[in-house]
């Protein structure tokens, strides 16, 4: 079956949600072309600007700046507080449109998911088609406006999508990745953070082309085993799958949802710990093991990002998961404040057949087993904080969580 993935990106979500909902309550006028901007000047810690229209844009106004910035550049700025109520239900309106379309969507935020195409495509013709329709169905009906790419891959339709904006539907397939994809700077590469971007930078890696033709070996002192991930995606190189939600039958996952943003990795892996000593605790209980270990993060401007790999023999031990959550999170830091860490292990299945290779130690996995079990009993006859892991020592807010 011919791989063909839409992703599927709502222009200005909350800026053009607000408009929808004062337009349907009277509003003479549309704040998407006026200078508007999505924030809340009431709450001094967070007074940011979380949306802008257009208009604002060109005059250098950037999501996440302190409002008091914005009425700098723009005096005549407005600024709008969020309904995130509001959102939630334009958000269902719109996912709802299109799984009437397809069961096969995997929603990334609140505004903006995959659909795999190649399932239906026999149904609904040509892709291109298909994707003018679906944006104009979604303008009509619901108000707003989207952006759709399309291409073979995950990575690359969202490349597409975040071309030319709004209201536009753009490819992006393999043949075309050299003339659409390689020219723009490092800095656009999904998945390519600043930080990131400014070490290739340093390196003379200045756009996707550069980094597409570097050598593994040129980059991987500098950036180890991500160096070869980083050339993969620069070529467009993405075997990623569409997640379909996941019955709770199917996998176990806890998430907070921090009362203070996140600014250090290293907070960010204290919780993730915390969640990977809790779930493989519950996994060992239900006598279950893992295939997949997930890792959700959800930024200050309410973006998700999720990543997840598949393990080589299931698991539910908790240095394995935690190892791997680890991993997980070095691959999709950011350096950006964080307000939601997640963590799901799914796939999950009741048998397991270790099959070590040639590096593995057996005897690491039968310690792993033999630890986490004394653990296990020790916890359950005299409770569960009466045992913590030496690095969560101290760190009362984590352990009160879990």
């Amino acid at each position: 079956m011919e791989k063909i993935i839409m992703h599927i990106d709502v222009n200005n979500a909350f800026l053009s949600w607000t408009a929808v909902l004062l337009l349907q309550e009277g509003c003479k006028y549309d704040i998407r072309k006026s200078y508007a901007i999505i924030g809340d000047e009431d709450n001094k810690r967070h007074g940011i600007v979380l949306a802008k229209s257009t208009p604002i844009k060109k005059l250098g106004v950037v999501t996440a700046e302190p409002i008091f910035m914005a009425r700098r550049k723009c005096p005549n700025l407005k600024v709008y507080k969020p309904n995130y109520k509001w959102y939630k239900m334009m958000s269902d309106k719109l996912f709802e449109l299109i799984s009437s379309y397809t069961p096969d969507i995997q929603k990334m935020s609140i505004d903006e998911c995959f659909l795999d195409y190649g399932p239906i495509k026999h149904l609904y013709g040509d892709p291109l088609d298909f994707a003018y329709k679906l944006k104009e169905e979604i303008k009509t009906k619901l108000g707003f406006t989207v952006n759709i790419g399309i291409a073979s891959s995950k990575l690359c339709a969202k490349m597409a999508s975040d071309f030319t904006k709004p209201d536009r539907v753009h490819t992006l397939f393999n043949e075309e990745i050299p003339t659409k994809m390689w020219p723009l700077p490092i800095e656009n590469l999904f998945f390519v953070g600043q930080k990131t971007a400014n070490k290739l930078k340093a390196l003379n890696i200045k756009t996707i082309g550069d980094l597409s033709h570097a050598k593994i070996e040129f980059l991987y002192p500098y950036f180890k085993n991500q160096a070869a991930k980083l050339i993969e995606s620069a070529n467009g190189i993405d075997n990623s799958i569409i997640e379909k939600d996941k019955t709770v039958t199917k996998g176990l996952s806890n998430s907070t949802t921090l009362n203070h943003n996140l600014i250090h990795k290293e907070e960010v892996l204290e919780i993730l710990e915390a969640i990977s000593e809790n779930l493989t605790s519950q996994l060992r209980q239900e006598k279950r093991y893992a295939n997949v270990v997930r890792v959700q993060l959800r930024n200050a401007n309410f973006k998700n990002y999720t990543h997840q790999m598949k393990l080589k023999n299931a698991s539910n031990s908790m240095a394995t998961i935690y190892e791997t959550a680890h991993t997980l999170l070095n691959e999709m830091w950011k350096d950006e404040p964080i307000r939601l860490v997640g963590l799901g292990l799914d796939d999950l299945t009741y048998d397991v057949n270790y099959q070590p290779s040639l590096f593995d130690q057996n005897d690491n996995f039968k310690k792993e087993q033999e630890l986490d079990q004394a653990v296990d009993k020790i916890k359950n006859k005299y409770g569960k904080q009466v045992i913590q892991k030496a690095s969560l020592l101290g760190k009362k807010e984590v352990r009160k969580k879990y």
